[in-house]
């Protein structure tokens, strides 16, 4: 986890990029309470097995775990509670119209701090079937290969 600074990315939810094509990224504010944000500060997040559904025209993230804060005592919330995502609501109906169409779904990519505000990048992505994996695999092994071999020919 890198410090949180403004700017600094707090989660990155890796699992989606390998599971998804990104087609749009959006930057979206999170409601959260106190506590919450201590938590965020130390690090205690967990995006893998995040999505977000599009309700009564809000934005919600489900799924997103956020630990505890130690010294919280009450004022503690429920880690997987629905959070409410901050979007104009022209947006919002922007995303839902397309969400509808098959196979598009919203998922959170990253948590990062911008001030000292939390923001959450939304990605509005499409499932990868499995030989596009093996194929991004592929390409991924062949740049490595290619790189290691350019690096050995520099070093003599």
């Amino acid at each position: 986890m890198a410090k949180s600074k403004d700017g600094a990315v707090i989660a990155q939810n890796k699992k989606a990029t390998h599971d998804y094509f990104v087609i749009e990224s959006y930057e979206t504010g999170i409601e959260l309470c106190g506590t919450e944000v201590k938590s965020l500060r130390q690090g205690r997040v967990n995006l893998k097995d995040a999505w977000c559904t599009i309700e009564d025209g809000e934005l919600w993230v489900k799924g997103m775990h956020i630990s505890p804060y130690e010294q919280g005592n009450i004022f503690n919330r429920d880690p997987m509670r629905v959070r409410r995502l901050l979007m104009h609501k022209r947006e919002i109906m922007r995303l839902f119209g397309t969400v509808r169409q098959e196979g598009y779904s919203l998922i959170p990519l990253s948590l990062y701090f911008k001030g000292s505000r939390v923001k959450l990048k939304l990605g509005l992505c499409k499932g990868k079937k499995l030989y596009d994996k093996r194929n991004d695999m592929a390409e991924k092994s062949a740049r490595r290969d290619i790189e290691r071999a350019i690096k050995e020919k520099n070093r003599t």
